[in-house]
């Protein structure tokens, strides 16, 4: 099973990274890619061009840009959506996403964090 490859949006928090990769997990921030203030549709592509997942709380926006590459035919690494969570509540289902989740099937679709209480 292909582990899914993380990168963080610019509205989750940085610590959520650095709690991941201490757990072994492949987690990046965008801020430190020095990737801040990029369009969310910038943020796709590259984390696409990298090959990682990207865990985002701007749902609306990138629900209209998963749209946008199905419409193009075009496929990213896969869309990890969640409501703003208090820090622990969102580590934890995002450590049960990780774990239950693999890469390949991550790709091209959307999963909400909402659905790994």
């Amino acid at each position: 099973m292909a582990t899914i490859r993380l990168l963080l949006d610019e509205d989750v928090r940085v610590l959520l990274a650095e709690v991941l990769r201490q757990r072994g997990y492949d987690a990046v921030h965008v801020i430190e890619r020095h990737r801040g203030g990029r369009s969310d549709a910038e943020q796709l592509a590259y984390a696409t061009a990298q090959r990682r997942a990207i865990l985002t709380h701007n749902i609306r926006d990138y629900v209209m840009l998963d749209r946008d590459y199905r419409s193009r035919r075009r496929r990213h690494q896969g869309i990890i959506a969640s409501d703003q969570l208090p820090f622990r509540e969102l580590l934890r289902r995002t450590l049960r996403c990780l774990s239950r989740t693999r890469a390949e099937d991550m790709s091209g679709h959307i999963i909400w964090l909402h659905d790994f209480k």
